[in-house]
């Protein structure tokens, strides 16, 4: 998720709609038309668009790569450049490898997509009992299990201390949002929970699981399932935030235990590879048959079929004017996909965002065409400019400036989140003070799923530190009467949030919750959902 700008990457991304109206087909281009199209200008103008130091693109067409190319940096202030192997992470397009690995187990009889989950996860409880008991393997892949938007990710992002079996633990004190199965919602918690039943199958660990079973088969060598293995490899790409609206390069945050949901790193070689399996439902390349004359694959074409089927209706929301040619006349999420039409073509795409990297897949399996697109930024405008721009030119429609319309819109959301802010400070009640002094405020705060957080003193200021996240400590500062705000050490993070007191009548503090201060915050850093009290501090026995 990962992250940053959510609402740019919300508007065109891998969780949420744009899409577009229909509009009669042009013949596609010939191969060789498509070819002679200067992809690089395309590629430069939008990095200088939207500040992103490097980009990597991945294109397939009937079974043979089109383009494995890089453009730009994998560092911003070093001259390394991007190329068809340089290593990025790809967060959420993990997902896909996620459920290919549990259709490789149907397809052995090993589960079932309609198992309940506890059949495989005696120990996995939801905070409804009879979501508990109802819950299946699929249900897991779906967004429909009514937690809230990214319920639950503060667990494992930023980098924090949880093991995987601690985070699937605290599901059940998880509150849910609206009831089993009504309505989607993304949340990535529940692929952890399917990561888990894949280690399980296998006896090792997820990924050990997934670069045996699919990475090997498929011949994706290059890539990784955990940033450590990227040592040694000088050809990784770096991470780059916004500071104070400008990328910059941060440094990477692992995040070992959420395998499942996010976890892979990859290049745009490999992700060719992985495309044309997919495109080719499941079937590997030169594999040839088995002893018995059975054809090698990597699952079945009623797997296939299956991870493209839709399962979760998801919300068409009317765009500005200016993207009206993307809205969808369907939109849903599959098994690990989400699912959408564009030009009379059906897609199958996800997005991936960690801090410091965003990254799409997308399919249109009618055309035989893949196209992955990899950044080291946070810029869910790039991509969907890229997207757009690819996509009219290989299915041989009228292009738009895909590039100028999206730039403008996102420079458009950016300075109304701003304007939103400065009216927000504008007009609080400056001269408010706190109803308590200062030191009133200190101490531990628990809060059901997450744990504790701690406001202390630090020299002359007051530091909110979360306990299991080492990298989310701020400085408090005073906002209007009970209300804070907390200022990350990390700027990059660019998730400060209003941290807001309510008292008892006899004026000690009831309970304490959280607000991110920017409609821009990654949903991951999912504050709201906190509802912290005081600990109570135990009084020493007296002699």
């Amino acid at each position: 998720m990962n992250k940053i700008a959510a609402a740019i990457l919300f508007a065109f991304g891998a969780t949420a709609a744009i899409a577009q109206a229909p509009a009669a087909l042009a013949p596609a281009p010939a191969l060789a038309q498509a070819q002679a199209w200067d992809l690089a200008a395309d590629v430069n103008r939008t990095i200088a668009t939207f500040d992103v130091p490097g980009i990597a693109i991945a294109i397939v067409k009937d079974g043979k790569v089109i383009a494995t190319q890089g453009f730009g940096v994998r560092k911003l202030g070093e001259s390394a450049p991007v190329d068809g192997q340089t290593i990025f992470e790809i967060a959420s397009n993990s997902k896909a490898f996620t459920a290919a690995a549990l259709a490789m187990l149907v397809d052995e009889g090993k589960l079932a997509w309609d198992d309940p989950v506890i059949k495989h996860l005696p120990d996995f409880r939801m905070y409804d009992a009879y979501v508990t008991a109802e819950m299946t393997v699929r249900d897991l892949l779906v967004h429909r299990s009514g937690l809230g938007l990214g319920a639950g990710d503060l667990l494992w992002w930023p980098t924090t201390n949880f093991t995987t079996d601690e985070i699937i633990e605290k599901l059940r004190y998880i509150k849910p949002a609206t009831s089993f199965r009504n309505s989607y919602a993304y949340d990535n918690l529940l692929y952890i929970v399917a990561g888990k039943i894949i280690a399980q199958k296998a006896g090792k660990p997820w990924g050990d699981a997934v670069r045996e079973r699919i990475l090997k088969p498929v011949g994706m060598n290059m890539t990784t399932t955990s940033l450590a293995e990227n040592a040694g490899n000088a050809n990784v790409s770096n991470a780059h935030s916004k500071i104070n609206g400008k990328a910059a390069p941060v440094r990477a945050l692992p995040v070992p235990n959420a395998v499942g949901a996010v976890g892979i790193n990859t290049n745009a070689e490999d992700l060719a590879r992985w495309m044309n399996v997919l495109l080719d439902g499941g079937k590997l390349p030169g594999a040839g048959t088995d002893a018995a004359g059975k054809e090698i694959r990597l699952f079945s074409e009623a797997q296939s079929r299956e991870m493209w089927t839709a399962q979760t209706p998801m919300k068409i929301t009317q765009p500005k004017p200016p993207l009206a040619a993307s809205k969808p006349n369907f939109f849903a999420y599959g098994l690990g996909f989400q699912l959408r039409d564009y030009k009379g073509r059906m897609l199958a795409m996800h997005g991936g965002a960690l801090q410091g990297f965003y990254s799409r897949v997308l399919l249109v399996p009618e055309e035989r065409l893949g196209i992955a697109i990899l950044t080291n930024a946070e810029s869910g405008g790039a991509l969907s400019a890229l997207q757009y721009r690819l996509l009219d030119q290989y299915l041989g429609v009228a292009p738009t400036d895909w590039i100028k319309v999206i730039g403008e819109l996102e420079k458009e959301a950016t300075e109304k989140d701003l304007a939103a802010q400065k009216k927000a400070s504008a007009t609080r009640a400056g001269k408010s003070k706190p109803s308590l002094p200062l030191e009133s405020y200190d101490g531990d705060y628990q809060d059901p799923w997450y744990g504790l957080v701690t406001i202390k003193p630090v020299g002359k200021k007051r530091v909110m530190s979360f306990a299991k996240t080492p990298d989310l400590t701020g400085e408090l500062e005073h906002f209007q009467h009970d209300t804070f705000i907390v200022r990350w050490k990390e700027r990059n993070f660019n998730a400060d949030a209003y941290v807001s007191f309510a008292l008892n009548p006899d004026g000690s503090i009831e309970r304490m919750k959280m607000a991110p201060v920017s409609s821009q915050t990654d949903f991951s850093y999912d504050f709201q959902d906190l509802a912290f009290t005081p600990v109570t501090k135990k009084k020493e026995k007296s002699e």
